[in-house]
């Protein structure tokens, strides 16, 4: 034993008896039992429960590789007895890894299969095999196969694939496998159904990490398909905590033949609101030819800070894919490095964020620790919640209530029942988009008001996904407009499309139908009633846009059409059917924006009320502002407001009522006429006077 690990382990033994005071008695939530394999120097690898628990990480960038830093501050380990266990986080090292190149050898070809040889000369540790030179494109089933004396060969990989598609922009011409000791690997090209390919020109293997890694971290995500416009298929996936250290998702996709563009967005605040920022795009691919399939379904993104992040793939004319679920692929996590004086299962602790990063002894045996020599601890039982000491809150120290306003001001107040006390978000629905001063001018009226009037300051929040809103639709029975009437024996139909309300925010008008072969012209607007321009009625036609299909065994794409907005509520869809029978249409909706304010509830079960329709207010400056980054990257619970009421707004109060404003009126004109008849007379017997 070294002289500096001695006495490092001689300082462990004398840690101060206030170390212990201060590491159990903590507002842990959770713990869970660590199963040893003796005394002396362990490993225990990080799994997906701790990491939901812990303290979050940073993802860093190193090497060819990404690697997660700075985490589970709060995480804490204890003896039977009670007493601190000091550990290390450790990640492995990640020197440049050399690449063999490798002397290719023919093998025989049968029938049915080819291949070659890869001779590295020696025998080496390697992990990855990479093939270059093979004329593109191509695409091959293989068998890998490893040796160190080309006479016993382990197999290590039964079914693979490599393959390079510039067309498609695939490409794979390396393969992983698991570590291990090998001179020779084999590869036999499965030909059964596919062209012989050639020797490849160079052939490489890539010499294994020294020190082991834990096994890569993947958690599965629920996934929830959400709203959206025609040819796009949008879905949330809902990560187990915020903060974990993603660098990519791996989609279960069905479908023999995929090929589209995927891209992955969570919402952030910036200035005045948070917005949608696109976190990573890719290419979601499978092409199968001969009997062989290449496959991309991994998304890389960059580090998320929300609980929740939009998935949104680019349908175009297809039928939406076949999204059967999502993995979430993290970082390479690092070892925790522990030394037990004696043999006994170790407990572990964590939950308490406001705990900082502990500074053990142990630190000086960082340098010297091998993790390859190091026996792998193992986690025991699933764990408990500990409800001895309250967790700390997730919500932040939030602003308290600003001022009262006068809520029978408002045109429009709806009970929103909150039932979890913590992070809520309400979303702001057609009712709110047309009565509120809209996102033109960022809700400067809508605010949230507690029990007592007071305002409870909240985030507004600009989603991806669209608004979307079921319209009514029905035949015209009148038409006076003269171009909307039918002539030259060509037929139009003419549909009444009604609004929810009147003056909705821009938006777009989303027409569907069940008919496969067609081709018709499709104009949106308003019937207008005769005025002083125009002597007859008039239709007003705000767009208009030409709606084909010709494929029978497809359904069609449906029409999108945008809308400008404004007050109207009763629109004209007319479609110009030619001699043809009318168009079968079977639905029409309306795309508004979406949005939704995200505010604290400080208890549950409480009501507070969204208040809007009032034109002396600003957009509200709330100190929450300043939490942005912790009100965004924490779960919040969904609420919505009660209905609207269907009784109209009220009308400020009029000084004298209609029945007694007419009686001042009248009597008002029979003094006036009174007064005049006499001026009269007055003035008819002075000119009779001599």
């Amino acid at each position: 034993m070294s002289a500096r690990r001695a006495l490092a382990i001689a300082g462990l033994a004398v840690l101060p008896a206030v170390l212990l005071a201060q590491s159990s008695g903590r507002g842990f939530t959770y713990e869970r039992q660590i199963t040893t394999t003796g005394p002396g120097p362990q490993r225990l690898a990080i799994d997906a429960m701790l990491l939901v628990g812990g303290a979050p990480f940073r993802v860093l960038s190193r090497g060819d590789g990404y690697y997660a830093d700075g985490g589970l501050n709060d995480l804490r380990l204890f003896a039977a007895d009670g007493r601190p266990v000091p550990y290390l986080l450790m990640l492995p090292p990640a020197p440049e890894r050399a690449w063999i190149p490798a002397r290719v050898l023919a093998v025989a070809a049968t029938r049915k299969t080819s291949g070659f040889e890869a001779d590295l000369g020696a025998v080496s540790d390697v992990d990855v095999l990479r093939v270059e030179g093979l004329p593109a494109p191509y695409l091959k089933r293989l068998t890998l196969e490893g040796s160190g004396d080309r006479e016993h060969w382990t197999l290590l990989a039964a079914e693979a694939t490599l393959f390079d598609l510039p067309d498609e922009q695939l490409r794979q011409d390396a393969l992983a496998f698991t570590p291990g000791a090998y001179r020779y690997l084999r590869v036999t090209w499965n030909d059964a159904n596919s062209g012989r390919v050639p020797l490849p020109r160079a052939v490489f293997a890539r010499q294994a990490a020294a020190a082991p890694s834990p096994a890569a971290t993947t958690i599965q995500a629920s996934l929830e398909r959400r709203p959206s416009e025609p040819g796009r298929s949008r879905y949330r996936v809902r990560l187990p905590s915020a903060g974990l250290p993603v660098v990519a998702l791996d989609l279960d996709v069905g479908g023999s033949h995929v090929y589209r563009t995927v891209s992955v967005s969570e919402s952030r605040f910036s200035g005045l609101e948070a917005a949608p920022v696109e976190l990573g795009r890719a290419r979601l691919a499978r092409i199968t030819r001969d009997g062989a399939t290449a496959s991309a379904f991994r998304v890389p993104v960059g580090a998320t800070t929300e609980p929740d992040i939009d998935l949104i793939i680019e349908d175009g004319e297809n039928e939406p894919l076949d999204v059967r679920g999502v993995s979430v692929v993290l970082a390479q996590l690092p070892w925790i490095y522990f030394e037990v004086p004696q043999p006994g299962n170790v407990t572990a602790r964590y939950g308490d964020r406001s705990l900082p990063r502990p500074q053990y002894d142990l630190e000086a045996v960082r340098g010297s620790v091998d993790l390859a020599s190091v026996r792998e601890a193992k986690w025991g039982d699933t764990g408990r919640t500990i409800t001895a000491a309250a967790p700390e809150s997730a919500a932040p120290e939030t602003p308290a209530p600003g001022p009262a306003l006068d809520a029978s001001a408002f045109t429009h107040a709806r009970v929103v029942e909150v039932k979890t006390a913590g992070l809520v978000a309400l979303p702001l629905d057609a009712h709110a988009l047309a009565h509120s001063k809209g996102p033109g001018l960022r809700f400067a009226d809508v605010r949230i008001l507690d029990a007592e009037n007071r305002q409870v300051p909240y985030l507004l929040e600009r989603r991806d996904e669209p608004l979307s809103i079921p319209l009514a639709i029905a035949p015209a029975a009148t038409v006076l407009a003269p171009e909307l009437k039918q002539s030259g024996g060509r037929q139009r139909s003419v549909y009444v499309v009604t609004l929810p309300y009147a003056n909705l925010p821009p938006g777009r008008i989303v027409i569907e139908t069940t008919a496969r072969v067609f081709q018709r012209t499709v104009r949106l607007g308003i019937e207008r009633a005769a005025d002083r321009d125009r002597r007859d009625p008039w239709f007003d036609v705000r767009t208009a846009d030409t709606w084909r299909h010709a494929d029978d065994r497809t359904p069609p794409r449906p029409l999108t059409v945008p809308w400008t907005g404004g007050p109207d509520t009763g629109l004209r869809l007319v479609v110009d059917e030619g001699d043809n029978a009318p168009l079968a249409i079977s639905a029409v909706r309306l795309l508004l924006p979406s949005y939704r304010v995200r505010f604290y509830a400080s208890a549950a079960p409480q009501s507070v009320r969204l208040a809007y329709g009032r034109a002396d207010l600003q957009s509200p400056q709330y100190d929450l502002a300043l939490l942005a980054p912790r009100v965004m990257g924490s779960p919040a619970a969904e609420v919505e407001a009660a209905a609207p009421s269907a009784a109209a707004p009220s009308s400020p109060a009029a000084l004298v009522s209609p029945r007694t404003f007419w009686i001042i009126l009248a009597g008002a004109v029979i003094v006036l006429l009174a007064l005049i008849a006499r001026l009269v007379t007055a003035r008819e017997e002075g000119a009779a006077k001599p």
